[in-house]
């Protein structure tokens, strides 16, 4: 496992200027994707102009030389062996690749949440319509405690049950659900586990091993700042060689891991991934751990000064340990779509309006680089903002 230091052990600031300045707005939207560090961005951009150069030669005999080296820095900071790691995209390509690569008959169950990403869940009832797979959802609020969650996904589960779809933590809320119990008691059902961890790698300590999945998904560019279009997918060993690629191999066939990674989309945008490796090490010089507590940290701040605003309505549990740097909130009788959009228009502050089920607002998901001064210019306009709509 990576090195871990404690929040007050980081100078702050320090990471502050090894980012660049995000502009126009302010960016509470990191959980969509976040900024790379500069040494990230121009790694990238020296990869590219290399690869300009002699693009045939550039790319697939010299920037891919250093790919097995960037999955070892990978499976040092996610706890598992290289040889189970395969890159791609985004997480909806490694979780696709699980989703359509798991070998299922007419019958079989699938046990998703209401609560997981649109993609993943459509995935699943594309394979239910083409194949006669039966999708079966574990029903629970996103506020309800973790052993009112466990019991939902408990009850649903049969002898029939092949795969459990665990979203680790919600991308609506940042509710993190108690998936190592769930993997757990797949495990003892016989029952294969998904793991989408788009939100949670390197916003805070995760380990494969300790979770006991058997496919963990996650976006590199997301809490990591790799370029845009990186992402990792973990494949527990013993189940590697029974799981279809998402796309035909290239001939020969790769063996192992390698039939999931990015080798078999033809021509791809090799720079890009030639970030990954000083993404990890600048992550793994301040720590996971370090990174959890301080997004913890911001969130906490801006919520406590928001608070006293007229209406306002948190959709995150607070009072938690498993709290990270996404919430949702709202503000009672005022269209959040609204909101949004005055923020963005008149104080240039981008957050980022959510809908789902019964839920509706505004997520914020604030990054390692942000400023508590920034915070509180967020919070002063969104009191401003309230002020004027509820008028």
């Amino acid at each position: 496992m990576a090195k871990s230091h404690t929040a007050g052990e980081v100078d702050w600031e320090r990471v502050r200027s090894a980012y660049p300045e995000q502009q126009p707005l302010l960016n509470l939207n990191n959980a969509a994707v976040s900024p790379p560090p500069l040494v990230v961005e121009q790694v990238t951009l020296d990869a590219y102009r290399l690869v300009n150069h002699n693009p045939d030669r550039n790319m697939w005999s010299h920037l891919d030389l250093g790919l097995p080296e960037a999955k070892a820095e990978l499976a040092e900071l996610i706890d598992c062996d290289p040889g189970e790691i395969a890159l791609n995209r985004n997480s909806t390509e490694g979780l696709c690749t699980a989703i359509f690569g798991i070998p299922l008959a007419a019958g079989d169950q699938v046990v998703i949440s209401p609560w997981d990403y649109p993609s993943v869940r459509a995935a699943w009832f594309q394979r239910q319509e083409r194949e006669g797979i039966e999708v079966v959802t574990a029903d629970y609020d996103l506020m309800d405690g973790d052993d009112e969650i466990f019991e939902a996904y408990a009850a649903v589960l049969t002898p029939r049950t092949r795969v459990l779809q665990i979203t680790h933590m919600s991308h609506w809320t940042g509710r993190v659900v108690p998936t190592k119990r769930l993997c757990r008691l797949a495990k003892d059902n016989g029952t294969l586990t998904v793991v989408d961890g788009a939100q949670t790698f390197a916003q805070m300590p995760v380990s494969f091993r300790d979770l006991a999945c058997d496919f963990f998904i996650t976006s590199l560019h997301k809490w990591m700042g790799a370029p845009v279009g990186n992402g990792m997918l973990v494949v527990r060993e013993g189940v590697i060689d029974r799981t279809w690629p998402l796309l035909a191999p290239f001939d020969p066939p790769p063996l192992g891991v390698d039939k999931f990674d990015h080798w078999n989309l033809g021509t791809y945008n090799s720079a890009l991934q030639a970030g990954i490796l000083p993404a990890a090490r600048f992550h793994r010089e301040i720590g996971a751990e370090a990174v959890h507590a301080r997004v913890r940290e911001l969130t906490r701040y801006w919520v406590e000064r928001a608070s006293g605003i007229p209406g306002f309505r948190l959709h995150t549990p607070l009072d938690t340990e498993s709290l990270g740097a996404v919430s949702l909130f709202s503000i009672d009788g005022l269209d959040a779509r609204a909101v949004e959009q005055e923020l963005r228009e008149s104080h240039r502050i981008h957050v980022k309006y959510r809908e789902v089920r019964h839920l509706s607002g505004m997520r914020v998901s604030p990054h390692i680089y942000m400023r508590e001064s920034e915070l509180n210019r967020f919070v002063e306009a969104l009191a401003e903002v309230v002020d004027k709509q509820s008028v």
